[in-house]
């Protein structure tokens, strides 16, 4: 059972029109990618998707599975929305809820095992080992887990196990001093008839958020038995902007054990637009270091350490580094990108500059909680003008054209919106 209905709020303008595990990543992939291809590669035949937030680009994007092998009759990948309208049931009120009111789906099937996972998280896990781990230790839940550094600690689920991996203790987001440094990452293995028997227990108490990190786990600590299964390979949650820059840029560090080659990822590619199947075309003025470029694109300028998606325009003279363009993206001539997220079909002016900190770096006055490390972030369809100058952790929200930037520069900490005085705080 995949959760895949967060609406990533934390990922700002990126997440305002698509679910988070939506989001593109990497050049080719969206981030839900990872965990159905892991889920392909353990060889599990049935697969309930959990949607929720603006699911339509996911629900797209999945189809029936066929892409990550899930055609024919012996294996079954199904949306599973919530139920908005039933009386019976409403809007997902949290993670346990959604499974619970997808109990129905489980039972269609003659399983003993139910693997609960995050669709919105980057790494490459073959399931048989934790599986194997939970059913050797007669395990009634087994959680994945993770060193992280105890100042990080507050902003996950942090459990403390035995020499032989059973959970003595666990709380989620401890604000004070961490019980340990073992990370919950989201990835449950239950036994079926615990589970069943949790969420029945949990859906009548008023005072439970019904989340499995809140209410789930906390209560079956001392009355079940739970076991801790490391994993001590790369794993990120992207659910900030920061992260998701910085997991992107892992993508072109072969020491980063992020590998996206040697994971063999799986995507979709039966939407791709024709114009996104050509070949990529480096002109004599191009150049590309250290980056990723996605297919149909052609690039005259400069690219450095950068991710570039499919159908992306880098114009002669123009500059990218250090960014992450997602598709159909056109940098006009001599334009330069420094440090930048922009979504998809963005077209930056001839001669503009975005993200050079030409002022102050200052957070971002409207989020400084999303956008403080120097990152800008432009949304999908805006249009900037010639010779425009952006700063740093700026917000250009989606579908800007050039009446929207009413001066020849938005200094760094400015959100520009539709129709606001610009620049606006």
């Amino acid at each position: 059972m995949i959760l895949a209905g967060g609406q990533g709020s934390r990922l700002s303008i990126l997440s305002d029109h698509r679910a988070k595990p939506a989001v593109p990543f990497g050049g080719n992939y969206r981030i839900i990618d990872f965990v159905m291809s892991n889920v392909m590669l353990s060889d599990i035949r049935y697969v309930g998707i959990l949607t929720q937030y603006k699911p339509y680009s996911l629900m797209t994007h999945i189809g029936m599975g066929a892409a990550w092998g899930f055609s024919g009759r012996s294996t079954v990948a199904k949306i599973l929305p919530p139920y908005i309208g039933d009386r019976d049931s409403d809007w997902y009120a949290g993670t346990a809820d959604a499974i619970h009111q997808n109990v129905s789906f489980i039972n269609r099937f003659d399983v003993d095992t139910v693997l609960i996972l995050s669709g919105d998280h980057i790494y490459h896990m073959p399931y048989g080992p934790l599986i194997e781990f939970h059913i050797r230790n007669n395990a009634d839940l087994t959680i994945a887990t993770q060193s992280v550094p105890r100042e990080e600690a507050h902003r996950f689920g942090i459990l403390k196990s035995d020499a032989k991996g059973r959970i003595e203790a666990f709380e989620e987001k401890p604000p004070g001093e961490p019980i340990s440094d073992q990370a919950n990452l989201g990835i449950y293995v239950f036994k079926r008839d615990i589970l069943e028997h949790r969420l029945a227990e949990d859906v009548g108490r008023k005072e439970s958020a019904h989340d499995f990190g809140q209410d789930i786990i906390p209560a079956m600590i001392d009355e079940c038995g739970c076991y801790a299964f490391a994993f001590p390979h790369y794993w990120r949650d992207v659910g900030t902007l920061d992260s998701y820059w910085e997991a992107n840029m892992e993508c072109l560090d072969p020491a980063s054990g992020l590998d996206l080659n040697g994971w063999a990822i799986h995507t979709n590619w039966l939407n791709t637009p024709p114009e996104f199947c050509i070949p990529t075309h480096i002109y004599d003025s191009g150049a590309v270091i250290n980056s990723t470029v996605g297919r149909g694109s052609n690039i005259r300028g400069t690219v450095v350490n950068s991710v570039l998606f499919r159908g992306v325009e880098i114009g002669e003279g123009a500059e990218v580094r250090e960014s992450v363009l997602m598709d159909g993206v056109r940098v006009d001539p001599g334009a330069k990108v420094h440090h930048t997220i922009t979504d998809k079909f963005v077209r930056i002016g001839a001669g503009a500059s975005v993200g050079e900190g030409f002022d102050a770096l200052v957070p971002n006055q409207r989020h400084p909680d999303y956008l403080s490390s120097g990152l800008t972030v432009i949304g999908r369809n805006t249009e900037l003008p010639e010779g425009l100058r952006i700063g740093r952790n700026c917000l250009i929200y989606p579908l800007l054209g050039h009446s929207d930037f009413r001066a020849a520069s938005v200094s760094s900490g400015s959100t520009v919106m539709p129709g606001a005085a610009h620049p606006k705080a």
